[in-house]
Formats: C-alpha cells, structure tokens, sequence
C-alpha cells in the first residue's frame, strides 16, 4: 500500500510540472508572438494564439502572418504537443493510480477470505486423515 501512495505523489508532482511547464511554455509563445507578428496587437492576443497553436486548434480568429512568426509557430506547436500530452498523461497516471489501489484492496481482502477458507479445509482434512488412521483396518 505505501508502494501505491508514492506512486501516486510522484504522479501528482508529475502533473503539477507538467501545468507548470505548460504555462511557461504558453507564456513564452504569447510573448513571442505579440513581439514577432504585427497582426498580434495585444498580448492576451498573443496568448490566445499560443493556446491555439499549441492545442494545435487554430480556429484562424488569430494567424502568424509572417515567416518568423510562422517558423516560432513550428515551435510552440512542437512544445505544445509534447507538454500538453505529458500533463494528459499524468493526470490520466493519477486515475490510474487510484482505480489499482482500490483493486488492489479488493485483491487483499479476497485473499485473505480465500487462505482462510483453505487453512479450515486442511484443518477439516487432518481430522479426517487422524480418524482414518486411528480406525482398525478392516
């Protein structure tokens, strides 16, 4: 059971990273192309652009418009894909923590009724196997 509930920290910090590393990256493309595009007039334009670019979205309100705001949209498509599927994937670990640790409780407790089931039929058969023994032979 410990074994379990570090995974499942070490699979919480992994999806606190992973926002973390999401909204640098974010930040970063906003900034990027608010300084790089001229159609980018404010940042949270910028900032929309870089979700929708790293979402790999593009609902077309907002576009690069020019070869290097193109070529850093390679980019922050690039990045975004990566990060967005590591925080997908830690949170779906975290889910998946959960459901075995509730099957592996279930498991221990079967187990348990299961020995203890076979300890009282080996206790049934040795008072059986005593009986036979003790019996004169016909």
């Amino acid at each position: 059971m410990p074994a379990l509930n570090k995974r499942l920290h070490i699979a919480r910090r992994g999806v606190l990273y992973s926002l973390v590393l999401c909204t640098l990256i974010l930040l970063i493309g906003g900034v990027g192309f608010w300084a790089l595009d001229p159609g980018v007039k404010t940042l949270a334009d910028g900032l929309w652009l870089a979700f929708t670019t790293a979402a790999t979205v593009g609902y077309g309100d907002i576009v690069p418009s020019t070869h290097a705001s193109r070529g850093f949209a390679v980019l922050v498509v690039l990045l975004g894909l990566a990060v967005l599927s590591l925080a997908t994937a830690s949170l779906a670990a975290i889910f998946v923590e959960k459901d075995a640790q509730a099957d592996e409780v279930v498991f221990e407790e079967d187990l348990a009724g299961e020995i203890s089931l076979l300890r009282d039929d080996i206790r049934v058969l040795r008072e059986e196997v005593r009986a036979l023994r003790q019996q004169p032979p016909a």
